[in-house]
């Protein structure tokens, strides 16, 4: 198990728990690992770019100078969305890309994210070879004085190169919609109109005005609610949130109800289907994803399969048996045709192509997507990695999946940074789905309870 990166890097509460001389060290240390079989360091490569946090820049220059310590090249973007970042580091034959983010954490928090030279976030074996340099008793890497030093230069124009990339995606103009998008406040807010206006949609916008402090503040992905008062009182067809880093898209129906990863991928990977165009029939998903979604795939003769949580496993998974559509219910999508990580905007856009290719709204489109009630339970526990060692616990389990049988499902999952152990069921209706809940949370807390 890692000791610093989790799921999406590293992250912490920036100047505590993610201080500068952390972000020092990661560029330097990571600086190493990703270009030293360069045949030599100025050779190397690496893009930087950042979200719209207040600590943004305090871990950028440090995470920088590390960089330039082992003798890299940085091009330094500024701010841009985390898919912007992993598209820059292809085009432009870069070895490796840092952003610094914590996505849909509050303001206070921020993370660094690794990506290799293919604009993928980093192996667990790699992240461990970086932990293993932040942790050695000494630093042996080398530093050079003069002549072998880092340099850093602009790279802003590398925006204009990403939303000409995503723009070039759409076949047609997705003009007739009345859309309103929500920028979180984040990394989109500045990039949104002009590649919405490129592609000819009508829309206003809320939440693209970043003050360094108001980034995902009950706005965005993760906060919906004003953004489903929005779309009802303008009478706009569709509504498109993203995250502080972009990477997700949760959408809005012309009814104002929230539309998930989920539903996302249900409508594009139907569309796909019906054109010949999903691979293999199948979408990839987390364990996260509702049964009703797998259900009513398989109406449509669409598979799913699932990974372990985190889109780094999804694209991994859909790399290995070219699969072309996956994500998550937390709205990373990925459309492989065109991008290799779950791009907000992207998603956005060709959510809004299905729409005006079959001249239907979203609810009509999701008509026969029956989302089963879930119920999930976070439970403090002493050790949550030896859960399975407890019969009780696992007897519980059984018990509950016999009594379901093809009309539920439970999850049980240790948090990934937290003490907890989560407990989550979906089922026919609330009142069964919250009982079975409850029948094994009972069981844990007896057992391991913290």
């Amino acid at each position: 198990m890692l000791k610093y990166f989790g799921t999406d890097g590293v992250r912490g509460v920036a100047n505590a728990g993610l201080k500068p001389e952390m972000a020092f060290k990661l560029g330097r240390d990571g600086g190493y690992i990703l270009t030293k079989n360069k045949k030599n360091a100025g050779q190397a490569k690496v893009l930087v770019s950042r979200d719209t946090r207040v600590s943004g820049q305090m871990l950028e220059y440090a995470l920088i100078s590390g960089l330039l310590s082992v003798g890299i090249e940085v091009l330094e973007c500024g701010v841009i969305t985390t898919p912007g970042l992993s598209y820059l580091v292809r085009a432009q034959g870069a070895d490796a890309g840092v952003q610094i983010s914590a996505s849909h954490n509050p303001v206070e928090d921020n993370g660094i994210k690794f990506f290799g030279s293919d604009g993928l976030k980093l192996s667990d074996e790699m992240e461990g070879e970086i932990e293993k340099l932040i942790d050695a008793t000494e630093d042996v890497l080398p530093r050079p004085a003069a002549q072998g030093l880092g340099t850093v230069t602009d790279f802003h124009e590398g925006v204009s190169k990403y939303l000409q990339f995503i723009e070039n995606t759409i076949p047609m103009d997705l003009d007739g919609f009345n859309v309103v998008i929500d920028g979180a406040n984040g990394a989109a807010s500045a990039l949104i109109s002009r590649l919405f206006a490129d592609c000819g949609v009508d829309f206003t916008t809320i939440a693209t005005h970043p003050d360094g402090f108001n980034i995902n503040d009950h706005v965005g992905a993760t906060h919906t609610e004003r953004l489903q008062a929005e779309v009802v009182k303008q009478g706009a067809q569709v509504g498109l949130a993203f995250d502080g880093d972009a990477d997700r898209c949760i959408a809005v129906d012309e009814h104002g109800n929230e539309i998930d990863g989920d539903h996302i991928m249900y409508v594009i990977g139907t569309y796909l289907s019906t054109h010949g165009r999903l691979k293999h029939e199948t979408i990839v998903t987390t364990v996260m994803s509702n049964l009703g979604f797998t259900k009513a795939l398989a109406r449509k003769g669409i598979k799913n399969i699932r990974t372990q949580v985190g889109d780094r496993y999804v694209s991994e998974e859909m790399r290995a048996h070219g699969y072309n559509l996956g994500g998550e219910q937390s709205g990373h999508v990925i459309i492989s045709d065109y991008h290799n990580t779950g791009d907000g905007m992207l998603t956005g856009l060709h959510l809004l192509l299905v729409l005006k290719k079959t001249g239907k709204s979203l609810a009509e489109l999701l008509t026969d997507f029956k989302e089963y009630p879930q119920f999930l339970v976070n439970v403090p526990v002493q050790d949550k990695q030896t859960w399975k060692q407890h019969q009780p616990i696992v007897d519980a389990i059984a018990s509950v999946k016999q009594a379901m049988g093809d009309d539920g499902r439970v999850l049980v999952r240790p948090s990934g940074t937290q003490d907890l152990l989560r407990v989550m069921a979906e089922g026919p209706s609330q009142a069964q789905t919250d009982a079975w809940v409850d029948q094994i949370v009972k069981v844990v807390q007896a057992e391991m309870g913290n």
